[in-house]
């Protein structure tokens, strides 16, 4: 059975940061974070937004994209790892907002490589006949952790949302996937605090433990060689050359990064969708958004054989290749 994507959404909050805003916000400029990190805006939600606000009407468009009602859908996987709050499941609040009360509901929590571990994930469901219509979410408000005193996390992140609609199709869909991990890196990018370990407190929010904290020299080394052996081995698995690949699509987190993977890979530049000078690092929502732009901007068309990759904390990573 071919598992391929049906309809796909996004959803980005309506506020624009940019770098000169930056510029009277912490000690920076809008060169030194163009240069480092080919940044120059990104979209911030609104006091009071949740993590299902920006969920809900990116699946509400991938639904109406696929032609597929609410109550028709079978399980909705919500990659994030910015919930709303603890408890409920991001997942089921999207469940309860866009009516799919049929729905069973979870959340996936592998950072910025959510949206690709959801779908393969999601393809499990669907090859072994459990599951036929499955929303799967990339969606984070990393803004909530984020310290806009720190430079070295402020100016990299925003906030978003994608999902598709997954569904048996009778040709191309996702053609190979490869996910995984390493903990013994797991300090290298956290948030310490607000977990069971170490909950809430006045001392944790005094010393800023809530937010995230990020060892970027070694992440970059890490990420670059992550992402560069997940395409590979998706190659591999799928049967497929580096030629076959009409589009890849990079976890959208810092032009240097994206520009070292495609040189491991031998990849042409021109192949690459990037948008994150627009949107910085939307954790996992970042693919499925570039996805859909790729797409609408007609890099991508019909039976054209794409990449993603992903790479984030934990650490994980992971690629797939799907045919459009």
């Amino acid at each position: 059975m071919r598992v391929g994507i049906k309809g796909i959404g996004f959803c980005v909050p309506k506020k624009v940061l940019t770098n000169r805003d930056l510029e009277k916000m912490v000690d920076t400029s809008d060169e030194w974070i163009r240069t480092r990190t080919g940044i120059s805006e990104r979209r911030i939600a609104e006091k009071g937004t949740g993590t299902s606000d920006l969920a809900q009407e990116a699946a509400l468009i991938a639904l109406k994209n696929a032609g597929v009602l609410p109550g028709d859908v079978d399980l909705i996987i919500a990659a994030t790892t910015t919930p709303d709050m603890p408890l409920p499941s991001c997942a089921c609040l999207v469940q309860k907002k866009i009516g799919a009360n049929k729905a069973a509901a979870f959340d996936l929590g592998a950072a910025c490589a959510g949206f690709v571990y959801a779908l393969i994930t999601a393809e499990q469901f669907i090859k072994n006949g459990t599951y036929r219509n499955i929303l799967v979410i990339g969606a984070d408000l990393i803004s909530s952790y984020i310290d806009w005193t720190d430079r070295s996390t402020c100016v990299l992140f925003g906030d978003g949302a994608g999902a598709v609609l997954l569904a048996p199709v009778q040709s191309g869909g996702i053609l190979s996937g490869v996910i995984g991990s390493d903990g013994q890196y797991a300090d290298l990018l956290k948030i310490s605090a607000g977990g069971s370990k170490t909950p809430a407190s006045a001392e944790t929010v005094n010393a800023k433990a809530h937010y995230l904290k990020m060892s970027g020299s070694e992440v970059f080394k890490l990420a670059v060689r992550g992402m560069a052996d997940a395409v590979n081995g998706a190659l591999a698995k799928a049967g497929l050359k580096l030629e076959d690949i009409a589009c890849f699509i990079p976890h959208q987190a810092n032009q240097r990064i994206v520009d070292a993977v495609a040189e491991r890979l031998h990849f042409p530049k021109e192949k690459v969708y990037i948008n994150l000078f627009k949107y910085g690092n939307t954790s996992a929502a970042s693919c499925a958004i570039a996805l859909y732009e790729a797409v609408e901007e007609g890099r991508i068309k019909k039976k054209d054989k794409v990449v993603m990759a992903t790479f984030g904390s934990g650490l994980v990573w992971g690629a797939l290749i799907l045919e459009w």
